[in-house]
């Protein structure tokens, strides 16, 4: 019996030095990454064979198969056709040889009009109505025509039949109002139904600027001015422009808190709390867009002073602010009956497991959902995800692997206000901010045929460009993409370099950037800037078809092709560059770059109330070398030590996040990053130093200065703190 139980107790010893050795082996896969020696460090020609195999075989004779299996019916989010788009890309991206492939639902809040009871705006005169808006969009090509084409109508708009006095308010921005108010006190907007045109800001901010303003409901429309503008009376069908019956679809929710409205800051799971949408910032009046041809008769009719040029659309009409009409017995009437309603929708993540560091994570993203057909939005850039999943098919059949893993993800909702992306990183928020190295999104991937345009992180501009520099360009192909890039996009600061814009937002790269500070790029191709147009012309109407975009934007699909090669290889670089190509020095540069302009800007006047940028710039002094002694010590690394290459690479994933402040903005705690954020007056602009920019907007103009001024000179400690901080990521880490 002793003999029984010594050999027991033998074999117990046995097992747990296994276990510990299986233990140990585990902490170093998932921590240092360690596979065998060959794998640590691959050679910059292999990794180049590799992003070539890829250029090469990215095809854009698929993307076109793709666009156009995309754009045969519309796919509006919440309906049968957008959850069996999402199970098209789980068996596709399955077939490729993913590891994994999971679809995600969430519960959402959605908004839709009554099929039953279309919305409608209409003119009355004692109470008879003498003029209806269109209640579809006419059918202007066959494709035009589908049963599924839901009528023009602004999601989560307030329900409800207003009468009133119109009244014109321009582009509805907060500077329109101002002006009116300063300017035209006999022009009173409470009560009125006010009339914008589309373009400059976010369509939701303009709403909130009308209801703030008194009035009653807004009525939204895209005039040639801003979509038909170049001159040519062709439209659509027999050019790109969009014709007057055409009208913009799109959501009307601001929030810091984008995602499922009534679950902010958490997932929309059915376990979920869900406040009343009546608590959230949805409208508060009615909103509907027409199209041009309807908003000529109405501005037509209008009394009042004419307008100054700047306000002066091209419809042949006397634009004038009103309000009312010149015979002083009629009204402008809404009839809006959209309802708000849960409904599911999806999000699709394919995984391809890293081979070395499999617990760091490079995502790829796109939205799947659309206001109709989607041709541009977000279609064009759904067609360049799936191609570029088909490639990293191919090369895992190649028996290649990237070092980390890569996340393909295709994003519910987006179109009702980021849902689906938000949602997947409020739920996964925790892993995401330990493991996620970057996010590349591309909503629409072909918005015109000029030149290739991103918007990044300084973190990721030094990969960008040299992603861009070996994909040959989307239009003869003699030249790159960088070279298109920087001939027709430059920095105008002299540097050399194409510009690159800040992120703002408006699509699913904001929760990733600004909840958990994870860096992100946005691309796409664009068209002309010299245009002056506020989007490509026929945005979010039923005329964004495959005829529009095989006829008038890129017919041979070479700047789909181009973008999708640009995402192949960028992703590739940061998926298997032993070393993260990450930027840390331009972002010092970006950083004194922003903190120029607020002191050219607002300097003189904060000196006058006693506030310096003296602590600011001793910050930025520490962070600027910080960042070249890193820079100096990465060109000193060995690169086969798993110890130090984690550590490096775990000091650059760190330093987009040493940016985000827990607190939140002020007045905006779901957006957290302290250098970038979108702007407060145009949620689809960026600000730098958003905090500090919302403290000084209009600043001159409110009564309590002294509460004004706190405000300034606790951002700018907030932001000589963060800088300071973020430079102590940079350092080595035995020091502080």
């Amino acid at each position: 019996m002793a003999r029984y139980r010594d050999n027991i107790f033998f074999v117990h010893v046995i097992w747990l030095i296994l276990a510990l050795i299986l233990f140990a082996t585990g902490i170093l896969i998932g921590h240092f990454g360690i596979v065998d020696d060959a794998c640590l460090s691959v050679s910059v020609a292999e990794n180049e064979e590799i992003g070539q195999l890829m250029i090469d075989e990215c095809s854009a004779e698929n993307i076109e198969s793709n666009l156009r299996g995309l754009t045969s019916r519309p796919h509006l989010a919440g309906t049968a056709a957008e959850k069996e788009n999402a199970e098209m890309l789980v068996e596709q991206w399955t077939s490729y040889g993913f590891d994994s492939v999971r679809l995600l639902d969430y519960d959402v809040l959605l908004a839709y009009p009554d099929m039953d009871n279309p919305n409608k705006v209409m003119i009355t005169e004692n109470g008879e109505v003498n003029f209806t808006t269109a209640l579809h969009e006419e059918i202007l090509r066959p494709e035009d025509d589908h049963p599924d084409v839901v009528p023009p109508f602004n999601a989560y708009s307030a329900k409800g039949e207003p009468e009133g006095p119109l009244v014109y308010v321009n582009y509805a921005r907060s500077e329109d109002f101002d002006f009116l108010a300063k300017n035209r006190s006999d022009i009173n907007i409470t009560g009125c139904i006010a009339i914008a045109r589309y373009g400059k800001v976010f369509r939701g901010n303009k709403v909130l600027n009308a209801q703030a303003a008194g009035a009653i409901g807004i009525i939204l429309y895209s005039d040639p001015a801003d979509y038909a503008s170049d001159g040519d009376i062709s439209v659509y069908p027999d050019n790109w422009w969009l014709p007057d019956t055409g009208a913009q679809r799109g959501n009307t929710f601001v929030s810091d808190a984008k995602g499922d409205p009534v679950t902010p800051g958490y997932p929309a799971k059915p376990y979920m709390y869900r406040i009343s949408d009546v608590e959230t910032a949805l409208p508060k009046i009615p909103v509907h867009p027409i199209g041009y041809g309807d908003a000529r008769y109405l501005l037509s009719e209008m009394t009042g002073d004419e307008v100054h040029s700047s306000w002066r659309g091209h419809l042949d009409v006397t634009y004038r602010f009103g309000p009312g009409f010149v015979n002083p017995q009629r009204k402008v009437k809404m009839s809006i009956h959209t309802s708000r309603e849960i409904r599911t929708t999806y999000d699709v993540i394919g995984i391809i497991n890293g081979a070395v560091e499999p617990d760091r994570y490079v995502l790829m993203g796109n939205h799947r959902d659309a206001w109709v057909y989607g041709a541009v939005d977000p279609s064009s850039g759904t067609a360049v995800l799936m191609e570029s999943a088909r490639v990293y098919g191919e090369m895992l059949k190649k028996d290649w692997r990237p070092r980390r893993t890569v996340m393909f993800c295709s994003w519910g909702a987006e179109e009702y206000g980021l849902l689906g992306s938000t949602e997947f990183v409020e739920e996964y928020q925790k892993v995401l901010g330990e493991r996620a190295v970057a996010y590349i999104n591309t909503d629409i991937a072909v918005r015109g045929n000029y030149t290739f345009r991103a918007k990044t992180t300084p973190l990721l501009q030094q990969a960008l460009f040299e992603a861009t520099k070996k994909v040959p360009d989307g239009e003869t192909g003699e030249l790159t993409v960088y070279d298109i890039w920087r001939e027709r996009y430059p920095d105008n600061s002299g540097n050399g370099l194409p510009y690159v814009p800040v992120l703002g937002s408006g699509s699913d790269f904001a929760p990733f950037m600004y909840r958990i500070g994870v860096p992100c790029t946005d691309m796409s191709y664009y068209y002309d800037f010299s245009l002056s147009i506020s989007s490509y012309p026929v945005y979010h109407s039923v005329y964004e078809t495959f005829y529009l975009m095989k006829t008038f934007i890129d017919w041979n699909f070479w700047r789909h092709r181009a973008v999708a090669r640009v995402m192949l290889e960028f992703s590739r670089d940061l998926a298997d560059s032993v070393v993260l190509p990450f930027g840390c020095l331009d972002y010092a540069e970006k950083l004194k770059s922003s903190i120029d302009n607020l002191n050219e800007e607002y300097g003189d006047k904060m000196r006058t109330n006693s506030i310096t940028f003296d602590y600011v710039y001793s910050a930025l002094t520490n962070f600027t070398t910080a960042a070249e002694d890193f820079k100096n010590r990465l060109q000193e690394i060995d690169q086969n030590d798993p110890v130090v290459v984690r550590q490096v690479n775990d000091q650059m994933i760190q330093l987009e996040r040493a940016f985000i402040d827990p607190a939140g903005l002020p007045d905006r705690k779901w957006l957290r990053h302290v250098v970038f954020a979108p702007s407060s007056v145009n949620y689809y602009a960026g600000d730098a130093f958003p905090a500090l920019v919302d403290a000084l907007y209009q600043i001159d103009d409110d009564p309590d200065q002294i509460t004004r001024w706190k405000a300034v000179e606790q951002q700018m400690a907030i932001i000589a703190f963060t800088i300071q901080s973020a430079s102590s990521t940079l350092t080595d880490v035995t020091q502080l």
